[in-house]
């Protein structure tokens, strides 16, 4: 169910007014019109059912039918380190990290990762994925918006001040510590970062330093994923193991 955003400024005596590229969207791309139904976030989160009353290429009006509280706030707060992929998988990891609901996703570059953007075009990509979560965050209903930050080298995402953080790294060749053994204990943590390699993995060297700058390294097994399902692979295991999916309470009639 996609949501549009509005400004609460926007509403008034049980209308709203969406302008700007949400209201192109609602007319050109899913050609909504006067008497269809339209659902509303604006920027406390809350949600809104709304009928589309009049229309024109640049604004939509809309009479507010019902109106939901922001739902409540993930117990725990999860990081995506993903170690930048070749070609568009990134703006596939953003997306599905959004819906899985993610706060943050750190992109990086690591020993094995590909050739560096420069920086035109890491601001473009960095600019791009941020777009990316934000549609993927209408498309879910989530009220907030994860953040997706510049792209940064591995030593820097490592040695990142994390305060109060299960530090997490993927590791194919770990022997002795899986996820689930890590797991048993994480329900203590109200922040976790999670670093996951490029398509040739981690290096032992790298593992080392993040081992010292306080990073657990665990495998999945005999799990062998892709670097761009690894990462939605871990975020749904959380999610289950940590009850993390936010809920939203039934819809309440609009009072204004």
């Amino acid at each position: 169910m996609r949501h549009f955003f509005i400004k609460k400024n926007s509403i008034k005596e049980g209308t709203a007014i969406i302008t700007g590229s949400e209201a192109r969207h609602v007319g050109r791309v899913l050609r909504r019109g006067v008497g269809d139904t339209l659902y509303l976030l604006d920027e406390d989160g809350w949600e809104y059912q709304a009928v589309i009353t009049a229309k024109t290429s640049q604004r939509v009006e809309v009479r507010l039918l019902a109106k939901n509280p922001p739902r409540k706030p993930s117990s725990v707060k999860i990081t995506l380190g993903q170690a930048v992929p070749k070609a568009h998988k990134m703006d596939y990891i953003v997306q599905k990290a959004t819906e899985l609901g993610v706060s943050s996703v750190i992109p990086f570059y690591s020993s094995r990762t590909g050739p560096r953007l420069t920086d035109e075009r890491l601001q473009k990509k960095c600019h791009r994925w941020q777009k990316i979560a934000l549609e993927a965050t209408k498309q879910c209903g989530r009220s907030d918006v994860p953040t997706v930050e510049t792209i940064v080298t591995f030593e820097e995402i490592i040695n990142k001040r994390y305060n109060n953080v299960l530090k997490i790294i993927l590791w194919e060749d770990e022997k002795n510590r899986r996820l689930k053994d890590v797991l048993q204990n994480s329900k203590q943590w109200k922040n976790i970062i999670l670093l996951v390699g490029p398509e040739g993995g981690f290096t032992a060297e790298e593992i080392e330093l993040a081992r010292k700058c306080g990073f657990v390294s665990v495998s999945l097994g005999k799990r062998i994923l892709r670097t761009e399902t690894v990462g939605l692979y871990l975020l749904s295991v959380l999610d289950y193991e940590l009850e993390n999916s936010p809920v939203r309470t039934s819809h309440d009639a609009f009072e204004g």
